[in-house]
């Protein structure tokens, strides 16, 4: 496991059991970012599944297809937000989990890149403890690339299974990371149209799913894979 980035001593663990919408998922979590670092809220992990959604950059948002894209993505039935951290689109429904970590820090920038690094890893040992053979690192023509990209080797293809993003404020982070559980297809189906409307070159074989690599992983054994992990490190407090 790697060193840096440091946890709280102990964590708030909060299940969001019903969803606010695509766009009030994301905006939520700024909202819970903020009121940690004001101090009214404990550091805290929130886990959810959220609706079909793809998440498109900042950039993305900047380029002549993006009306397109965001078409293109309502036609599979997924709503078109803009999230203000991370890199290129990235698509999740409820067969993933999103899992957002929010704590104070006082240099919150000094381990931002750390952080991606522990984190990586951490989900790495979540996901070989469900049996896939998960590392870290980009994986060529991946989608919405990240140098800590956590990838699963199949026996003809590497896919990408764990995006992470990052937000840090003064006093605070946030880091959000989107496992890929189940239903593969309609994710690879989406990104295909959405980045072909974009502009941007990718391999759909990069897209997948963990119960692709090992049968039968449900997002609940991932859940509960991640909970371990982090229990090796810090206190959890449920309610």
């Amino acid at each position: 496991m790697a060193a840096a980035a440091p946890l709280a001593p102990r964590l708030q663990v909060h299940r969001q059991l019903v969803n606010q919408g695509a766009e009030a998922d994301l905006d939520h979590a700024l909202d819970l970012l903020a009121e940690v670092k004001a101090g009214t809220r404990e550091a805290m992990l929130r886990l959810y599944r959220p609706e079909p959604t793809v998440a498109f950059g900042q950039r993305d948002a900047k380029l002549p297809g993006f009306a397109a894209a965001s078409d293109a993505a309502r036609s599979h039935g997924f709503v078109p937000a803009v999230r203000r951290a991370g890199g290129r689109a990235a698509a999740y429904h409820r067969g993933t989990l999103v899992v957002d970590h929010i704590q104070r820090e006082q240099d919150a920038v000094a381990a931002a890149k750390a952080r991606f690094g522990f984190f990586g890893d951490l989900f790495t040992e979540a996901l070989q403890a469900l049996g896939v053979d998960a590392a870290v690192g980009e994986i060529p023509g991946e989608y919405c690339p990240g140098e800590f990209s956590v990838h699963g080797r199949g026996p003809d293809a590497s896919i990408k299974l764990v995006g992470t993003a990052q937000r840090v404020v003064s006093g605070a982070w946030l880091f959000s990371s989107v496992i890929v559980v189940e239903q593969s297809a309609p994710i690879r189906q989406v990104l295909t149209d959405c980045y072909a409307a974009l502009g941007l070159d990718w391999d759909p074989a990069t897209a997948g799913a963990a119960e692709d690599l090992v049968p039968g992983v449900t997002v609940d054994a991932v859940e509960q894979a991640v909970l371990a992990a982090y229990a090796r490190h810090t206190e959890l407090v449920f309610p």
